[in-house]
């Protein structure tokens, strides 16, 4: 039985929206590809506003609505601890990114970077879907999807003990 070698951490503002999906979605892809016992997922904010509440309700309908739950997650802030405990930290917009970067311990060696990036499109950061309605949350879907099979692509071949591929 393989043992988790990764950890990767999806950080966004208020870990109500876009980082708590990509946490769902890609926890739900590695258990498909028989890779959560290799790699170990969270997901986190730099702001402090909904520490333990649930996602965002239309987050949690626009994840129902594709076969996510997202409803176990709850909010946590980023802290600096988590640089010690995740090898891939991403964030979904460059604003995250500069509060993450300006938290980067120096001993910190994993990969800091935006998440869209593995994905196929040119579009680099992930909209904040909170403001407007629902077409956002699943346009959010749609991104982290298409990122996460990219990323999913990424970190396979860095595992060392992989399982066969489903």
């Amino acid at each position: 039985m393989a043992t988790v070698e990764i950890a990767v951490l999806f950080v966004c503002l208020g870990n109500i929206c876009r980082s708590p999906t990509a946490h769902g979605v890609f926890e739900k892809l590695l258990a498909e590809q028989g890779l959560d016992s290799c790699i170990r997922v969270d997901s986190a904010g730099t702001g402090d506003w909904h520490l333990g509440k649930q996602p965002d309700p239309r987050t949690i309908a626009a994840g129902q609505r594709r076969g996510y739950d997202f409803s176990q997650l709850r909010a946590r802030q980023v802290s600096e601890d988590d640089f010690s405990h995740f090898d891939y930290i991403l964030a979904m917009d460059g604003s995250n990114l500069t509060n993450l970067q300006a938290m980067r311990p120096p001993a910190f060696k994993g990969r800091l970077s935006l998440f869209l990036p593995f994905g196929p499109g040119t579009q680099h950061e992930v909209p904040d879907p909170y403001a407007g309605g629902e077409e956002g949350f699943e346009q959010v879907l749609d991104m982290i999807e298409q990122a996460g099979e990219g990323l999913l692509a990424h970190l396979r071949s860095r595992l060392v003990n992989l399982p066969p591929l489903s």
